[in-house]
């Protein structure tokens, strides 16, 4: 998984994320969808971020509250104001 300090725990976070992958500033290439999901091996939930082969990309660790309540922006996307 990816570094322990960079954890998301927070909504604000979670929509920066989000947006950081759909707008392509974080350099990540093939991106083809991202989820939330838990670990079988500690029970941590997590964001990832796959391509087209289901190949993780990138994952971030979420806290409790991030995984209950971020659920719909992950699914949806981030609605940005034009």
């Amino acid at each position: 998984m990816h570094n322990e300090l960079d954890i998301i725990d927070n909504l604000a976070e979670l929509k920066r994320f989000l947006l950081s992958v759909e707008l392509g500033s974080l350099g990540l290439q093939d991106v083809a969808g991202i989820g939330m999901a838990t670990s079988n091996k500690d029970g941590r939930h997590f964001i990832a971020v796959f391509d087209d082969n289901q190949k993780l990309l990138l994952s971030r660790y979420v806290t409790d509250d991030v995984y209950e309540n971020g659920k719909d922006m992950v699914r949806h996307g981030v609605q940005t104001k034009h």
